[in-house]
C-alpha cells in the first residue's frame, strides 16, 4: 500500500469556515449561522457561539431523541402513549392533551414539530425516560456526544429557565443530526394538518415552509426572554443548508434574516463530489481467485465550491499496485484526496468484493489449461 501524505491528508472539513466574514449580510438578530449540511461547512456566521435562550428550537433535540428511539426500536410510530397531568399542565404552545388522554407517537411529533405542543413533549420525555427529568438529562448527555460546547437544556420544550440554553451553532449541530433521520421531513413539511380525527387543526409555526421554495424545515422558537428564533432548512440542487437565528425582534424579522441567510448560500456556493460506492479503478489480486478486485469510495466525499471564485478543485486517487489474497469487502485499498483552497477532503477507497485465495488444485488446473492452451 502507498501511504504518500498518509495521516498528513486525514483532514476532514468538519464545520470549517468558508470566507464567513466575506459578505456582510443584514439580519436581525443576536446570533447568525449558515451551515452547509452535508458537509457540516460554514458558509456564514456572526457571533454564533454566544450563550442565547434557544425557546422551543429546544425541540430538535427532543425529536432527535424520538428518532433514535425509533431507530432502536424502542418504540414505533404507532406506538401509544399516554399524557399525565403534568402534561395537560404546560403552558405556551400546547395541543390540549388531557390527562389520560391516549396519542400516537406519529400524532406527538406531528404535534411537536407543527404545532410545537410543549405538551406532547412532556409526553413524549416521559414515556421515553420515565420523567421529564430524566429525559432532560439524555438530553444533555447527546449534546455533549455531539460536541456541542455551549448548551445546557433544564425543559424538553424550550420554555424559559435561567439556565437553560445553547448558540446558532450547537444549534446547527443537531438540527444536522436531526435530519439524518429523513422521516422527520414528513412533520416538518406539513403546512396544515390535525389531530383527533379532523376536531384539532394543527398550522405550521415556520412560515418558511410555505413561502420558501424549497424550505423542509425545521423549527421555531419565541419566547420573552429568547425573543424570536428559528433553526430553518431548505434543500435545491442536491444542497441541503440550515439558517440558524436567535433573538431576532419579531417573528417576521426572524424569517426575513433565515432567508437572507438562505439565499445567501443557495446564490454562493455548491456542492460537488463523489459518491459511496462509486467505482474508483481496479486492483491487482496475488493468489486470488480473480485477478483483479473492483476498488470503490466507502464513503460520500463531498465538499462545498464558492460559485463566485474560480473552482481550483483537485481531485486525486492512491491505490495499491496490488494485494494478496484473501480480499474482503470494504478492504482498505487506497484512498482520494479532494484538493480545494480550504484544505483537503480525503476518503478511503475500498474493495467492491470478496476474493478468495486460490487453492492449489485451481491453480494447478489453471496452469494446465494455460499451457494446454
Amino acid at each position: 500500500m502507498r501511504k504518500i501524505l498518509a495521516s498528513l491528508l486525514a483532514v476532514v472539513l468538519i464545520f470549517s469556515i468558508i470566507d464567513s466574514r466575506a459578505e456582510a449580510l443584514e439580519l436581525n438578530g443576536k446570533s447568525f449561522i449558515l451551515v452547509e449540511c452535508a458537509t457540516g461547512q460554514v458558509l456564514y456566521e456572526s457571533n454564533a457561539d454566544e450563550r442565547l435562550a434557544p425557546a422551543s428550537v429546544t425541540k430538535i433535540m427532543t425529536m432527535l431523541l424520538i428518532m433514535e428511539a425509533i431507530e432502536r426500536g424502542e418504540i414505533t410510530y404507532d406506538t401509544r402513549v399516554t399524557a399525565s397531568a403534568r402534561a395537560k399542565s404546560m403552558g405556551g404552545s400546547t395541543i390540549f392533551l388531557d390527562t389520560g388522554e391516549e396519542m400516537t407517537v406519529d400524532d406527538l411529533l406531528k404535534g411537536i414539530a407543527v404545532a410545537s405542543g410543549n405538551d406532547a413533549c412532556v409526553a413524549m420525555a416521559e414515556h421515553l425516560s420515565g420523567s421529564v427529568e430524566n429525559f432532560v438529562a439524555v438530553m444533555n448527555n447527546r449534546a455533549k456526544e455531539l460536541g456541542m460546547e455551549n448548551t445546557n437544556f433544564v425543559t424538553c420544550n424550550g420554555l424559559d429557565s435561567d439556565e437553560h440554553y445553547s448558540s446558532a451553532r450547537d444549534i446547527a449541530i443537531m438540527s444536522r443530526e436531526l435530519i439524518r433521520h429523513e422521516d422527520i421531513f414528513r412533520y416538518t413539511t406539513i403546512w396544515m394538518d390535525t389531530l383527533r380525527d379532523g376536531k384539532f387543526q394543527l398550522a405550521n409555526t415556520n412560515k418558511l415552509i410555505r413561502f420558501y421554495a424549497g424550505a423542509n424545515g425545521l423549527k421555531t422558537g419565541s419566547t420573552s426572554k429568547a425573543k424570536n428564533c428559528i433553526s430553518a432548512t431548505a434543500k435545491r440542487d442536491d444542497m441541503q443548508l440550515c439558517a440558524v437565528v436567535l433573538a431576532s425582534d419579531t417573528s417576521q424579522l426572524r424569517f426575513n434574516a433565515a432567508s437572507t441567510l438562505l439565499n445567501y448560500g443557495f446564490e454562493n456556493f455548491m456542492v460537488k463530489g463523489t459518491k459511496k460506492g462509486e467505482a474508483a479503478g481496479e486492483v491487482l489480486v496475488k493468489k486470488g481467485e480473480a485477478g483483479k478486485v473492483g476498488a470503490v469510495l466507502k464513503d460520500d466525499c463531498m465538499i462545498v465550491v464558492n460559485k463566485v471564485n474560480k473552482d481550483n478543485t483537485q481531485k486525486s486517487i492512491t491505490l495499491s499496485e496490488s494485494v494478496e489474497a484473501p480480499v474482503k469487502k470494504g478492504d482498505k485499498l487506497g484512498v482520494m484526496e479532494i484538493k480545494t483552497e480550504n484544505g483537503t477532503t480525503v476518503v478511503d477507497i475500498v474493495a467492491k468484493e470478496d476474493v478468495e485465495r486460490v487453492t492449489f488444485g485451481r491453480m494447478y488446473m489453471r496452469i494446465l489449461k494455460n499451457w494446454t492452451h
